[in-house]
C-alpha cells in the first residue's frame, strides 16, 4: 500500500477500535488508537501470514505484548478477513473468542498476553528456537507499550536477545506517553529507551509513529539489519485523531463518551480489506520419527539422588525425541540438566539467572511445536510464577522441573529451600504435579511428562534416596503406590518424595510395637489417587500426611481436598509439614527439626492410637 492507502487503513483501525469498545461498553480504544499507524503498515506491507493455515511453519509471529490493545488486534483481523463483522461485534461477550485480552482461543494468537512485560520474553524464546533449530525465514514482531518497559522481564529479554544476535526479532514500542494512571517514567523521551536498548546491543530506530512513511522505512530497516535485534521506538499520542481524548490523562481503559462523534472526526467508517502477504512455501519435510526410548535402570537397594535420575532420563528422552529442548537457569550442574547438554548441545538453552526469561522462552518454544523442560532450583521458580500463570491462560504445554526441594537440601539454609513450590504449581489451572521418591520412579515419570498437556511440574531432590522400585514398574499419572498394607492397619501414612522413606521407616518401627500402618507413596499430587485415599480412609479411619513442604497447598491439602466432595472422610487427618523457619543443618537434622522424620512420625502415630483407644 502507498502512503494514502496506509493512512486510510490506520484510520479504519482507529474507527473500528472505537466502535467495538463502544459496543462492548468496555475496553482500551485509546491505547489502540496510538498504535494504529504502526500496525497498518505492518499488516499491509510487511507481515507474512496465511490466516487459513495458522500452523504454517513460515508464518511470521505477531505478539501484542500490550494485550489491552485488543480492539486494534481484532480490527486488524477484521481488515484481513480472518473474522467477519458479526464476530467482531461479539467482543468481550460471553462465549466470544474475542476476549478482553487476546488468548489462543483464536488460532492466530500464539500466546496469551495482558500481564505486561511478557510478549518480548516469549518472542525471544521463539527467535532462539528459530535461529538454532528451525532455520526458517519468519520474523517475530512484538508490539509493546511504553509502560511495560519498566518491567524487569523486558530487560531480561532485551539482554538475552542482544547477546544471542536475534536479528529476526523486531520490537515495536508504542511510546504514547500515558500509562493507566498518568504519565510514564520517560514520557516522550525516545532516546531514553534507545540508550538502554543499545547498551544491550540492539539496533534502534526512533520515529514519529504517526508518519506512515517513516514507519515503512523503519520496518524495512529492521528487515535488512543483520546480527542484531531491532527496536522501533515510535513516538505516538494516545487516543490519536479524536480531540476529546488525544494525549489526555484519565482516558485509559474506557470507551469514548461519544463514539459517533469520534468516528465522524476520524472520517467515518471504511471497509478496506487487506490481502496479507503469504509466507514463503515451506519445504516438504517428514516429521522425525521417535526412536526407541531407553530409560536408565537402577538396581533395587542402591542409593541414587532423584536429580541424577532426572538428568539421565532427560538425556535418554532427548535421544528418542528430537522435539525435546531444555532450558537452564545456570544451575545445570546441580539439577543435572547438564547431562542433556553434553549429549544434545543444540537443544540446550542457557538462560542464566533469569527465571522469568527461562519460563517465557519455554512458552515461546512450545508454541512452535517443541517440548520444553525448564529446569532450576524449586525455590527460584517463584520468580517466574506470573509467567507460569499466564502459560496456563495460553493453553501452553511445557515441563518445569524444580530440584533441591524442601528442607532436606540441608546446610544451604532457607533461601535455597523450595517449600512453597507444590502450592504454587497445584494452584495453576490444568497443571500436573509429580514428586518421585526413587530413581526408577523418576525415570518413568520423566518419560510420562513428554506426552502430557498443560503445565507439568516435577520435583526432584538433592540427596540420595534408596531405590525401592524395579525399573519396569509403572507409575500412571494420578496414581499412587501402596507400600505397606494389611487387614490389621490402624493408620495410613502418606508420603511423597523423601518422606516416603521416612514413612516406611516409621511403619517398620511401629510394626515392632504392635501398630500396623499402611504406607502410601503419593507421587502424583495433582491429580491425586482419590480411590486409594478413600479406601485407606474407610479401612483405617486415620490418615497422616508427611511432606517436606509448608502445610499450605501441598500433600496435606491435596489429600484433604479429596474428601471435600462429601465422600466419607477419615475420623482423623493429621498433617505433618515444615511449620517453622529452618536454618542450616544436615538434611536429617532438618527433617527432625520439622517433625517429618521417622521418629516424629512414629511418635505422632502412637499419640493418635492412644487417643483413639481412650
Amino acid at each position: 500500500m502507498d502512503t494514502r492507502e496506509l493512512t486510510e487503513l490506520a484510520q479504519q483501525l482507529r474507527v473500528d477500535s472505537v466502535r467495538v469498545a463502544d459496543r462492548a461498553g468496555s475496553g482500551h480504544p485509546t491505547s489502540s488508537m496510538s498504535a494504529a499507524d504502526l500496525m497498518a503498515v505492518l499488516l499491509a506491507n510487511h507481515l507474512r501470514y496465511d490466516f487459513d493455515h495458522p500452523d504454517h511453519p513460515g508464518n511470521d509471529r505477531m505478539i501484542f505484548s500490550k494485550g489491552h490493545a485488543s480492539p486494534l488486534l481484532y480490527s486488524m483481523y477484521l481488515a484481513a478477513g480472518a473474522i467477519d463483522e458479526d464476530e467482531f461485534l461479539t467482543y468481550r461477550t460471553h462465549g466470544s473468542r474475542l476476549e478482553g485480552h487476546p488468548t489462543p482461543r483464536l488460532p492466530w494468537v500464539d500466546v496469551a498476553t495482558g500481564s505486561l512485560g511478557q510478549g518480548l520474553p516469549i518472542a525471544v524464546g521463539m527467535a532462539l528456537a528459530d535461529q538454532r533449530l528451525d532455520h526458517t525465514s519468519d520474523r517475530m514482531w512484538v508490539l509493546c507499550g511504553d509502560s511495560e518497559m519498566a518491567e524487569g522481564s523486558i530487560w531480561e529479554a532485551a539482554e538475552h536477545a542482544g547477546n544471542q544476535h536475534l536479528d529476526d526479532l523486531t520490537l515495536i514500542i508504542d511510546v504514547n506517553r500515558l500509562g493507566q494512571r498518568g504519565p510514564t517514567r520517560h514520557q516522550r523521551d525516545l532516546d531514553a529507551y534507545g540508550r538502554r536498548l543499545r547498551a544491550f546491543d540492539w539496533h534502534t530506530v526512533e520515529i514519529d509513529g504517526h508518519d506512515v512513511d517513516a514507519v515503512e522505512r523503519a520496518f524495512k530497516d529492521a528487515e535488512s539489519t543483520a546480527g542484531k535485534p531491532t527496536a522501533i521506538i515510535a513516538g505516538t499520542r494516545k487516543g490519536r485523531g479524536v480531540h476529546a481524548v488525544e494525549d489526555r490523562e484519565g482516558m485509559h481503559g474506557k470507551p469514548l463518551k461519544d463514539a459517533e462523534e469520534a468516528i465522524e472526526e476520524l472520517g467515518g467508517r471504511r471497509s478496506i480489506r487487506v490481502s496479507v502477504a503469504p509466507p514463503p512455501a515451506a519445504p516438504e519435510e517428514a516429521a522425525p520419527r521417535p526412536r526407541p526410548l531407553a530409560l536408565p535402570r537402577y538396581e533395587i537397594g542402591g542409593t541414587v539422588p532423584t536429580r541424577d535420575a532426572f538428568g539421565e532420563a532427560l538425556t535418554a528422552l532427548g535421544h528418542a525425541y528430537e522435539n525435546v529442548v531444555v532450558l537452564d537457569g545456570e544451575v545445570g550442574d546441580s539439577t543435572r540438566a547438564e547431562y542433556f547438554a553434553k549429549e544434545h548441545p543444540q537443544r540446550y538453552f542457557e538462560c542464566y539467572i533469569a527465571e522469568q526469561q527461562m519460563v517465557a522462552a519455554a512458552v515461546g518454544m512450545q508454541a512452535l511445536g517443541r517440548v520444553p523442560y525448564a529446569v532450576t532450583f524449586a525455590a527460584f521458580l517463584t520468580r517466574a510464577h506470573d509467567f507460569l500463570r499466564m502459560a496456563a491462560v495460553s493453553r501452553a504445554s511445557l515441563n518445569v522441573v524444580g530440584s533441591h526441594a524442601g528442607v532436606s537440601i540441608g546446610e544451604d539454609g532457607p533461601s535455597q529451600m523450595g517449600v512453597e513450590d507444590l502450592a504454587m504449581f497445584r494452584a495453576i489451572h490444568g497443571s500436573t504435579v509429580l514428586q518421585p521418591c526413587d530413581a526408577n520412579q523418576t525415570a518413568r515419570l520423566v518419560a510420562a511428562t513428554h506426552d502430557l498437556e498443560g503445565i507439568r511440574y516435577l520435583r526432584t531432590m538433592r540427596g540420595g534416596t534408596p531405590v525401592i522400585y524395579g525399573p519396569d514398574e509403572e507409575f500412571p499419572i494420578g496414581g499412587s503406590k501402596i507400600l505397606r498394607q494389611s487387614d490389621a492397619d490402624r493408620v495410613t501414612l502418606i508420603g511423597t518424595g523423601v518422606t516416603v522413606h521416612e514413612c516406611l521407616a516409621a511403619a517398620d518401627t511401629l510394626a515392632q510395637q504392635g501398630i500396623a500402618a499402611r504406607v502410601i507413596d503419593m507421587y502424583s499430587l495433582k491429580p491425586v489417587d482419590e480411590n486409594t485415599l478413600s479406601a485407606a480412609a474407610e479401612d483405617t479411619d486415620c490418615l497422616v500426611t508427611v511432606e517436606d513442604h509448608h502445610p499450605q497447598g501441598g500433600l496435606g491439602d491435596a489429600v484433604a481436598e479429596t474428601f471435600a466432595d462429601g465422600r466419607p472422610a477419615p475420623r482423623r487427618l493429621v498433617r505433618l509439614a515444615v511449620k517453622t523457619m529452618p536454618g542450616s543443618a544436615t538434611g536429617e537434622e532438618q527433617r527432625r527439626a520439622a517433625g517429618i522424620d521417622a521418629e516424629s512420625i512414629g511418635a505422632g502415630v502412637r499419640l493418635l492410637v492412644e487417643k483413639i483407644i481412650r
